[in-house]
């Protein structure tokens, strides 16, 4: 099974998501944007694991988030992977409560180096992927000018109230996201 751990957007604030993936279609139409429902926040990507596992990594959500409260981030910026001047993908960056996310992806981090599964050491930014593209793309000055513009004015903060354990599927070229276990905050 293909496994993610990650912070499902709720679905009262993914319609600001698509106003601002509209936007930037409207920008770069060539970019494929993410599907709406798939909109979430990734903590670790496991990739391919035996099916066994699954017990395990709910047990690891469930001691990562031990004692921690309900809180909010906000969509802040949108930047890209591996840079802004030539991604492959387009994502926004969030703001504050980022000390939670933060401190639950080390505990969940921690919870697979136990088990010995791999772990993605690189520098961790919280943010949430609204499109890619399939060939080479750069971004001028002048775009990136507009980009900016997209996320200026009032964005609602989203509440995360869970973290969910997902399976991705392949499906005819794209992927399907199976809810496997949802693990509630308190």
């Amino acid at each position: 099974m293909r496994f993610f751990i990650a912070l499902e957007i709720p679905s009262e604030n993914r319609v600001q998501f698509q106003a601002i993936q509209l936007k930037l279609h409207t920008l770069i139409p060539q970019a494929k944007l993410t599907d709406s429902d798939k909109i979430h926040l990734t903590l670790a990507f496991l990739g391919e694991q035996p099916d066994e596992l699954k017990d395990k990594l709910v047990q690891i959500i469930q001691k990562a988030v031990e004692g921690v409260s309900s809180f909010e981030v906000t969509p802040a910026y949108i930047d890209g992977f591996p840079n802004i001047h030539h991604p492959n993908i387009l994502w926004v960056g969030v703001k504050g409560d980022i000390d939670k996310v933060l401190l639950i992806r080390e505990y969940i981090k921690d919870g697979l180096a136990s088990l010995h599964l791999p772990v993605d050491e690189r520098r961790f930014v919280p943010h949430i992927s609204i499109a890619k593209f399939s060939k080479e793309f750069s971004v001028d000055r002048n775009l990136e000018v507009n980009l900016e513009k997209i996320m200026t004015g009032d964005l609602t903060p989203i509440t995360i109230s869970s973290i969910k354990l997902f399976e991705s599927v392949p499906n005819e070229g794209f992927h399907k996201h199976n809810t496997l276990a949802e693990i509630r905050l308190i």
